[in-house]
């Protein structure tokens, strides 16, 4: 049998800021978040690390800050002249938009001040990414730096510090044009935090937990903990390990000599994670020195119990029961925010899958933050953790193959040892259709890679994507693989399953179906490279790229054959940059692939997604019914539906009582075919104004639902629905309010385009704003936009301070809405 298995417990590191306190005279362990009183300059003059450097004219910011969210967009930001490789191209043409149009081109420098507990002896300053190839700096020397961008690390300042007074930090990032396919953003994107320890203290990153069996009828697991702790000195150390919440895992432990143990337990009545219940326990582990008996270091941790395991009879199961992966793509922007991370917007997105049904995200193609791990393991998404969209070979001139050759093993070791902690990982991936998939002795490099993930982590699978599957497997690149993943090419799937060894393959990389929330086109057929002259794409969700696909074609094969383990769909969300398949024309600075557009808003896609992965009830219909001038014509309706039968009605008519159409066989020359498998149609309906109603029905002819979409009047007012009623008053926390423009009788106007205007008073600001067209050039960071098909989206952030926030929407003719959110 062809079999990798990769039991797993792992702790998922979540640094919580508190200081506890021993008998001893020693301080033990602070992690503080540097987020205010930095500042910054696109000024790249020397002396700008230096103590005596005046920076007072300098912007200030917090961090996480990216640089170029403000803009403006502009075609001539990064502007490609290439050949896109990826997409088939052999002859380069100029690409407007491709990385976002936004300007993160160039360098710049942050500054900060911070304080030291001279109780403490060593000091780190700990990155988790900044964009990019940062140079740091504490008190005007030179204390390291690091080329990847998304990568976190750490930097011993202890050398640097004055542990008596005021310390200045200080950053250098560049970026350079042609060095990302996409929007990268710009600047400390993620958080930046300053570590104080003794001497000895616990290892950063030195955690590592590992399943080595579980009985899920008896709700037991067996566990090895490897714990190391770093120490200049040789003394007596010991761990005490306890939790309030497994009490199995308590015990007091000698460390060897080389500052490391590993233990083995057995804990019983396991709540055991996954998406479903994504069940964490704590742990606190303290380092004591036993000479004198002071606790020197003292962390806690949240951790997950679960199993992962892929082979060819089982295909991909956690727990020991199988499943198959229903996970997205997610790029690292934020939309209105850009990349600077922010908990409450990451949550947002999140929740917002978790919605549709998904289980699973890839963190195409870079790393992840680690507020995003935290998140994927409170919230239960299991995680494709990402390495690298390049090797040696450029995709693009100024890209990561510049660092490959000397940093790759680094950045590789970075990736794992900060995050292998997280339940939610459960698979690593090296890369992104490397081009040395069909190059002679690419599968050497593929097994040196992956040999480096398994050095850190037996744990878990390694997988790539790979867009060139007949090369791949020709070369044995594809071979190498823990998990082979295809990107597209659903017509080679059954041939490439014949020729590969492990006996099952991942969709890593699917459909890139493309559509603009709220845009219909006629007349409505199966389409691939469709343009028009609005820049926009058909929401009949009908249309992909030469090289893509639409979702029924990944679904056929996952329903149908056992060894297709699951699929990751390009994108989860539109993001900033390539634009496809618009990269030519202007203006348009952001992607059509989302099943969400930039602005978080719902496409019709989310439903279609919903109806096939969620067992919640779904019915949604479309296209919009207000259609003046089209009266007569035919305008095809569609319900998506996790239901097998449903009949429409337009304005009490039936248009028939149709059944979802069960297919036998994979027929891809048959796009109707597939299409009727999984959607209801009616191809042949004339639009009358008024309105259109679909009935759904049980497979035992039982009347379920009903959806009901009437012609809507002229604009009347606007609506106001967010996504929380309260917010923390921390200076962080968000929410997102949807903004709708509906006719007196509260019908969306699908058409509308007024410009909205956004106030805030009270205990919280205007943070950024969105209407989700991918063409629109006006500012995520003022408090104004056009709406976009009837809707936009607006974030606000909560103030430090308690009290209330007042969102007043205005806009010119329209009757205004305004909310009140609690900041507590």
């Amino acid at each position: 049998m062809k079999t990798q298995k990769s039991f797993i417990f792992v702790f998922a590191l979540t640094f919580i800021l508190l200081l506890f306190v021993n008998i001893s005279a020693f301080s033990q362990r602070k992690e503080t978040y540097l987020k205010s009183g930095w500042k910054f300059s696109h000024d790249d003059k020397p002396g700008n690390a230096e103590l005596s450097y005046d920076d007072n004219q300098w912007e200030s910011v917090t961090v996480p800050h990216d640089w170029a969210i403000n803009g403006p967009f502009d075609k001539e930001i990064d502007k490609q002249t290439v050949a896109i490789e990826q997409n088939g191209e052999t002859k380069p043409s100029e690409k407007t938009g491709r990385s976002g149009s936004l300007p993160w081109i160039g360098a710049g420098w942050y500054r900060t001040h911070f304080t030291v507990n001279k109780a403490f002896s060593r000091f780190i300053l700990n990155f988790d990414g900044a964009m990019a190839e940062p140079k740091v700096f504490v008190n005007g020397k030179y204390v390291g730096e690091w080329k990847y961008g998304y990568t976190p690390f750490n930097i011993d300042i202890t050398p640097y510090v004055n542990k008596t007074g005021d310390n200045l930090l200080a950053v250098r990032l560049e970026n350079l044009p042609e060095s990302s396919r996409w929007y990268p953003g710009a600047g400390l994107y993620r958080p930046v935090k300053l570590i104080q320890t003794q001497d000895i203290a616990l290892s950063e990153w030195g955690i590592d937990v590992i399943t080595e069996s579980i009985n899920q009828e008896l709700q037991t697991a067996d566990l090895k903990i490897l714990i190391s702790a770093d120490a200049n000195k040789n003394p007596d150390l010991s761990l005490i390990i306890s939790s309030n919440t497994c009490h199995d895992l308590a015990g007091c432990y000698p460390l060897n000599k080389d500052h490391f143990i590993s233990i083995r337990k057995t804990v019983k009545n396991v709540d055991f994670w996954s998406p479903e219940s994504p069940h964490l326990y704590d742990l606190r582990i303290q380092l004591v020195n036993n000479v004198t008996n002071d606790t020197i270091d003292d962390k806690r941790v949240r951790f997950g119990i679960r199993t992962i395991e892929v082979s060819d009879d089982k295909g991909f199961s956690l727990n020991g029961k199988t499943r198959k992966i229903k996970g997205v793509c997610l790029h690292h922007d934020l939309g209105m925010l850009g990349a600077a991370v922010n908990k409450a917007a990451l949550a947002h997105q999140l929740l917002l899958l978790k919605s549709m049904g998904c289980d699973a995200i890839r963190t195409s193609h870079n790393m992840p933050s680690q507020w995003q791990m935290d998140l994927c393991d409170s919230l239960g998404l299991m995680v494709m953790a990402e390495s690298f969209d390049m090797w040696i070979y450029p995709k693009c001139k100024n890209g990561y193959a510049r660092f490959f050759k000397e940093w790759s093993d680094r950045d590789l070791e970075n990736l794992v040892l900060s995050n292998r902690l997280h339940p939610s990982i459960v698979m690593w991936s090296i890369g992104n259709e490397i081009p040395e998939q069909g190059m002679k002795n690419g599968n050497i490099l593929t097994r040196h890679l992956q040999n480096k993930i398994h050095s850190l982590d037996k744990t878990r699978p390694v997988t790539s994507g790979c867009d060139r599957i007949d090369n791949a497997i020709s070369t044995g690149f594809a071979q190498v693989l823990d998990v082979p993943g295809m990107n597209y090419r659903t017509h080679k799937y059954e041939s490439a399953y014949d020729k590969l060894r492990q006996g099952f393959l991942l969709g890593s990389e699917t459909a890139s179906t493309v559509s603009s929330r709220g845009v219909y086109k006629f007349p409505v057929t199966l389409c691939n490279n469709k343009t028009y002259d609005d820049g926009q794409c058909s929401s009949y969700d009908v249309e992909y790229c030469s090289w893509s696909n639409l979702p029924e074609e990944d679904w056929v094969l996952q329903d149908d054959k056992e060894w297709v383990i699951g699929e990751f769909v390009w994108t989860g969300f539109d993001y900033l940059g390539e634009p496809t398949p618009y990269d030519e024309y202007w203006p348009s600075r952001s992607s059509y692939f989302g099943i969400f557009d930039l602005a978080g808003l719902p496409k019709d896609r989310y439903y279609l997604y919903r109806s096939k992965w969620s067992k919640e009830k779904t019915i949604h219909l479309l296209p919009h019914w207000t259609w003046p001038g089209r009266d007569g014509e035919i305008t095809p309706v569609y319900c998506y539906t996790n239901y097998p039968k449903a009949e429409l009605f337009i304005n009490g008519k039936s248009q028939g009582k149709i059944s979802k159409k069960k297919t036998d066989s994979v027929n891809f020359k048959n796009g109707d075919e597939l299409l009727d498998r999984y959607r209801l149609r009616w191809n042949n309906v004339k639009y009358e104004p008024g309105e259109m109603k679909v009935v759904v029905y049980d497979q035992n002819d039982n009347k379920v639902g009903e959806e009901i979409v009437k012609t809507a009047g002229k604009p009347h007012r606007l609506e106001l629905i967010a996504d929380k009623s309260s917010l923390l008053s921390d200076g962080e926390d968000m929410a997102f309010l949807t903004v709708r423009i509906v006719d007196k009788d509260g019908n969306l106007c699908p058409d509308a385009d007024n410009q909205i205007n956004v106030e805030v008073e009270g205990e919280g600001l205007f943070k950024g704003i969105c209407n989700g067209d991918a063409t629109s050039l006006e500012s995520f960071t003022k408090p104004t936009m056009k709406a976009f098909h009837g809707l936009l989206s607006v974030g606000v952030i909560s103030a430090s301070e308690k009290g209330k926030m007042r969102i007043i929407v205005k806009s010119k003719g329209l009757k205004k809405a305004e909310m009140v959110i609690n900041v507590d």
